[in-house]
């Protein structure tokens, strides 16, 4: 392990990246360009102490699933975290497992898109990225724990803040659609040990979700109208487009609303309000 390196590597990853970059607001007492070390501690699901031991290059060699941890919240690409993994001493991912690395263009996009809720999301359901208004329509996800921040499991077995609403026909389409993408992603990563274990956890945990895995059925992330029942404003229905990113097995969901429409006029007000109170 090489502490100093590691350290480095790390501070200067922190640096780069704008609390937008991670679907945070920025504030307005920000004295230095950068996330904190709380913010980074929050995404990553660390202490803030831990953080900071790591960035002064002390403490024990931290685990691999540390390393995970930290290169999804700073939201490096494959390259950059397998030099993470390499200076803390372990090998990278092998190959057979889901990338969970967004793309820096792909991060671009969401920072052209602002004035829509979008968020990328892993093979599995795992929320990779989203903007401040995907926090403001759906909750505040990097207070998530890191290994809860996946929609499947927040649907089957989560309290977040906003559901999908009440209809039976949108809930019941969307539960089998969300196991069904799970089966797919087992099929295509038979040896991603985190998916395994996720997919137990449901199945242990949730009569609903058993029942519709034992049904063996397919599915993909799709583009379709989604209910979410907001605690200020109440139901708003949106069109969720699904953008699919081959190379890396992601998905980005993009919601909208028709101009004018009342929906648009409830996104103009999370805009606003949303982000004030986030």
């Amino acid at each position: 392990m090489n502490r100093a390196e590691l350290a480095a590597v790390l501070r200067q990853a922190r640096a780069r990246l704008r609390p937008q970059d991670v679907g945070l607001p920025s504030g307005t007492r920000r004295q230095v360009p950068g996330l904190r070390r709380e913010e980074v501690a929050m995404l990553a699901g660390l202490s803030v102490d831990y953080v900071v031991r790591l960035e002064q290059g002390r403490g024990a060699r931290p685990s691999a699933q540390v390393i995970t941890a930290l290169a999804q919240a700073l939201r490096l690409d494959d390259d950059d975290r397998d030099l993470l993994f390499r200076l803390a001493g372990h090998e990278p991912p092998q190959p057979g497992r889901m990338g969970m690395a967004v793309r820096p263009s792909v991060l671009r996009l969401l920072d052209r898109m602002a004035d829509l809720p979008v968020l990328v999301l892993s093979a599995k359901g795992d929320v990779l990225a989203w903007n401040p208004l995907a926090a403001a329509l759906q909750g505040d996800m990097s207070a998530w724990p890191r290994h809860r921040r996946n929609l499947i499991w927040q649907r089957f077995l989560g309290s977040s803040r906003c559901q999908v609403a009440a209809d039976p026909g949108e809930d019941e389409a969307a539960a089998r659609a969300a196991v069904g993408t799970l089966r797919a992603a087992q099929a295509r990563y038979p040896r991603d040990s985190d998916l395994a274990r996720m997919i137990s956890e449901l199945r242990r945990g949730s009569p609903r979700f058993e029942e519709l895995w034992r049904q063996g059925r397919s599915a993909a992330w799709r583009t379709a109208t989604k209910s979410i029942r907001h605690p200020q404003i109440g139901t708003i229905t949106l069109d969720c487009d699904t953008l699919l990113l081959p190379d890396t097995d992601q998905t980005v969901l993009v919601y909208s609303a028709a101009p004018g429409s009342p929906e648009a006029t409830a996104l103009d007000v999370l805009r606003v309000t949303g982000l004030q109170r986030l």
